[in-house]
């Protein structure tokens, strides 16, 4: 026989020589570099100006106040009483405070850059989520500033406006009204806010800063017109239903115990604006939209000298101040205004102020400063989405920044879009849906702070305590709750939304290099249920394969890791590889260095594996190790499987799959954690030639089939599985289905023919496993039950075929039975052939004497070609290999005479329990 022998995967492994290789050598790194302790973040390139006070305090202040401090604190407490009033309050800032504490946990566990919770929520959970909630964020502030804008324009149209009817103004009712005039007005208070967003951040916050002056001075004199003004009443009107008008008298009482104690209970009635009579839920949604605004500052977090410092003190001691006032605001109302003025009368604030422009102004401020908050975090959310590239080229020039740092692209498509909103003119139907989009985005970063909790990772240690998991899973729960009391219909459509960014961007979003928080708590599941994986308690009923396949080089072995990952019915699966070399000789592991070229192998065919590789200086003692190691707790390989060791040139599968075509490795879009195509042709070497030798001796093959015989694994040989092809599985011109073929005795011991043992029973099991893979459901299984006429006699064959067929109805197993006499072929047989035992089970005694003649050999194989030449896969029984290494040559030798042309086979021998007739 030809020393050129084949390798231990099918058509060349092991067929090169293992060259080590000393890495190149890095460019030097500083000792935290080499500990991985850099940040790996690109560092910044904006400016932060911004402290704690003006780039959080000041937003967040401003944006939870907003406008509705002025114009629906009476709604609120008219309604709903100062008893339920402080009940509503209180529940919205526990909802949003819960969201706080998660957004202060994670802006303390490391480096926070531009985009705020985008940011937060994408290094958290992954670009899927991050990506999704981020967008659906961006397109709420954007339609947020459209609202504000368009408010501060009817605000000052309610004031300056002149009536469409009167072409005469009078007193300050100057401005003309109209579609086109709202439009212009409001998009001239947009150009106003992107002036100052385009000149940059610093300037935004000293405007706002401005602002917040203006806007505390008018809470002064609300605060401190009770103290001055004396009690009085007004008179005033509302169009009602059917051209009727209502007219109210209501009255302003000073501080009054009556008037306190009247307002306490609830009072919920008809609200003039809508015509619909009020609840608690539709008033609670009214007051809580003053409480979306508490991501205002972390948004700014790409502008800040120290986030991670500035963004819980700023946005704790903002909640606390506004809770405050609220409460402050509150008491005196409801001791100083009767019911009807707070029901009837949104702007009653203007009629009890020492100065009422005080009131107006603060209405404008307060409008102001959301439509900038709006604009200007809108621009960094899309900067950093711009920058991170989920959406590929389609937000490719928002990156774009000043040299100062500033977005600029991104505050001009911000205020495009936002100016396309206001063309939309009144945009009421859609407030609600904007509040629960900042719902969704708070759900998202409770969610990205329980999951880092519950991930357990040594990793999460932010500097700020307060907070668990409690905490976290009441904000998601409250969020959620929040966000259906307020719509429904706009809930389940924000929801369907997110599903549908959330799946593009799976398929679409290039990989990431933030890590995936889904791995570090499927790392921390899996952990958990290994260990109540308890091999005392595995039942032969349960069995499935758990098969480790040695791969020297999958350019020539596809088809088999294809076929394998078929086979294994769910159970582990895990691609061995040995390098051979010295760790004592090389200055690093150069295992290392192919994992990732291994999985994404791994990826390209599709199935469902791990990867195992080792150094060693054999591949013998390479697969003895991978044997012992591979897998963990009850999740161990069971079954070794070989490519055949034999003659044949092997073919190039990388040539032959689409996937690993140039097209389809573009096509995909995806970086593949760094490994491009040509590097992954590189790392594998080609084939073996015809001629070239191999560093795999029949002596060490056969010594691996022993070694893990030795170890209680099943074992497994593939032959000709480059031969599979997909049309192997189609229907013959005649209709018949492809078959699998079992011969299930050892046809080189015949005198072992007729025994049911363990070996037996595994080929059995095995096949059956196949028949009910996906693909090959629709082959005919076939046990061919191989008799001796003239020595059993006519009815001989006939007890075995009802054995057999009782023994298949048992194991549940759907075959026909086929009869083949073999007779000729027995006579002939040649050489002793004897040996104990029945050459199957774990137990069997000392080896036989592979001796066996040619003639008969050849009478095997052609009869095996005569039954099974169309059949698509063969399970065929594997001899145990001989004791005597001096005979591994003459082993091998007869299983290649023996599987000579049959197309792919399977050679197995069974050495555990895997079947169970039993319930």
């Amino acid at each position: 026989m030809s020393q050129e022998h084949s390798p231990l995967l099918p058509n060349g492994a092991w067929s090169r020589p293992v060259i080590s290789v000393t890495p190149a050598p890095r460019a030097s790194v500083s000792g935290r570099e080499e500990m991985g302790l850099l940040n790996p973040e690109p560092a910044p390139t904006t400016h932060r100006s911004l402290n704690t006070f003006f780039g959080v305090f000041v937003p967040t202040v401003l944006s939870m106040f907003s406008i509705v401090l002025f114009l629906r604190t009476g709604f609120v407490l008219g309604h709903a009483g100062l008893l339920q009033a402080l009940l509503m309050l209180c529940v919205a800032y526990v909802i949003v405070s819960l969201t706080v504490l998660s957004v202060c946990a994670i802006s303390t566990n490391g480096a926070v850059q531009g985009g705020g919770a985008y940011f937060m929520i994408s290094r958290s959970l992954g670009p899927e989520f991050g990506g999704s909630i981020g967008l659906m964020s961006y397109l709420s502030k954007v339609c947020a500033c459209g609202v504000y804008v368009l408010g501060l324009v009817e605000a000052i149209l309610n004031i300056f406006g002149r009536d469409p009817a009167s072409q005469v103004s009078e007193g300050l009712h100057v401005l003309p009204q109209g579609y086109w005039y709202t439009v212009l007005y409001s998009s001239a208070v947009l150009l106003v806010c992107l002036v100052i967003c385009l000149v940059g951040a610093h300037i935004y916050s000293r405007a706002a800063f401005l602002i917040f002056l203006v806007v505390t001075i008018s809470l002064l004199s609300i605060f401190i017109s009770p103290l001055v003004l004396g009690p009085r009443n007004f008179t005033f009107s509302h169009q009602g239903g059917g051209n009727h008008t209502r007219v109210y008298n209501a009255s302003f009482t000073g501080f009054n115990s009556t008037t306190l104690r009247n307002n306490l209970g609830p009072g919920y009635t008809l609200d003039y604006s809508t015509d619909t009579i009020m609840s608690f839920a539709t008033v609670f949604a009214v007051m809580f939209t003053s409480c979306t605004g508490v991501m205002a500052g972390a948004n700014m977090s790409g502008e800040l000298k120290n986030p991670s410092a500035s963004i819980p003190k700023g946005t704790i001691t903002a909640v606390l101040y506004t809770f405050f006032v609220y409460v402050l605001l509150f008491l005196l109302v409801s001791s100083t205004c009767d019911r009807v003025l707070l029901v009837q009368d949104y702007g009653f604030f203007q009629r009890i102020n020492i100065w009422p422009p005080f009131v107006i102004i603060g209405v404008y401020c307060a409008s102001l400063s959301a439509a900038m908050c709006c604009l200007i975090g809108a621009s960094r959310i899309l900067h950093a989405l711009a920058k991170d590239q989920l959406f590929g080229r389609l937000l490719a020039p928002a990156a774009i920044t000043s040299s100062s740092g500033n977005p600029w692209v991104s505050v001009l498509c911000t205020w495009a879009l936002v100016q396309c909103v206001v063309f939309a003119g009144q945009l009421n139907t859609i407030a609600g849906l904007v509040t629960v989009f900042y719902l969704l985005a708070y759900a998202a970063v409770d969610l990205a702070c329980l999951s880092l909790e519950w991930a357990s990772a040594p990793n999460f240690r932010p500097t700020f305590q307060y907070f668990s998991w409690h905490t976290c899973f009441l904000g998601i729960v409250s969020c959620v709750v929040m966000m259906f009391v307020i719509n429904a219909v706009y809930s389940s459509a924000s929801i369907v939304l997110l599903l549908l960014l959330l799946l593009f961007l799976h398929y679409r979003a290039p990989t990431s290099s933030w890590g995936y928080i889904s791995q570090a708590l499927i790392f921390h599941q899996v952990r958990k249920f290994l260990l109540m994986l308890d091999v005392r308690k595995e039942h032969v009923k349960f069995w499935r394969p758990q098969v480790l396949l040695m791969v020297a080089n999958p350019r020539s072995s596809g088809h088999l890791v294809t076929f394998v990952n078929q086979l294994k019915k769910g159970g582990l699966f895990v691609l061995g590889h040995v390098q051979l070399g010295d760790l004592d000789v090389l200055p690093s592991d150069p295992i290392q260095l192919h994992y990732n070229y291994w999985l994404s192998l791994v990826d390209k065919l599709e199935v469902k594996a791990f990867v195992d590789l080792t150094l060693s200086p054999s591949v013998r003692q390479g697969t003895q190790h991978l044997l012992r190691i591979t897998g963990l707790g009850g999740m161990k390989p069971n079954t070794l499987i070989l490519g055949f060791y034999d003659d044949c040139a092997p073919d190039d599968y990388f040539l032959q799959d689409p996937a690993f075509s140039e097209g389809s490795w573009a096509r995909r879009g995806e970086d593949n954690f760094g490994v491009d195509l040509s590097s992954f042709r590189t790392h594998f070497p080609p084939v073996r030639g015809a001629g070239s030798p191999r560093w795999l001796s029949p002596e060490e093959y056969v010594g691996i089939i022993s070694d893990a015989i030795k170890m209680g694994k099943n074992v497994c040989l593939g032959r000709y599985f480059f031969q599979l092809e997909g049309a192997w599985l189609q229907p013959r011109k005649g209709g018949a289905d492809r078959t699998v073929d079992v011969w299930p005795l050892d046809l080189l011991r015949p005198e072992s023919s007729g025994c049911v043992d363990v070996g037996v029973l595994f080929l059995l099991q095995m096949a059956c496993v196949l028949n009910m893979a996906t693909g090959w459901r629709r082959a005919q299984l076939r046990i061919f039950l191989c008799v001796e006429e003239a020595k059993a006699g006519n009815q001989g064959w006939v007890t075995k075929e009802e054995t057999l067929r009782e023994l298949l109805g048992k194991l549940r197993i759907r075959a026909s039975i086929e009869i083949v006499p073999w007779d000729a072929v027995l006579r002939l047989q040649g050489g002793t052939g004897g040996g104990a035992g029945t050459g199957g089970g774990a137990g069997a005694g000392t080896s036989p004497s592979f001796t066996k003649s040619r003639d008969f050999l050849s009478g095997l194989n052609g009869l095996l070609m005569k039954h099974s030449a169309q059949a698509a896969v063969r399970f065929l029984f594997l001899p145990r290999p001989p004791a005597d290494p001096s005979q591994s040559q003459q082993y091998l030798a007869e299983l290649d005479a023996l599987t000579d042309g049959l197309g792919p086979t399977l050679l197995i021998h069974g050495v555990t329990p895997v079947t169970c007739t039993e319930l």
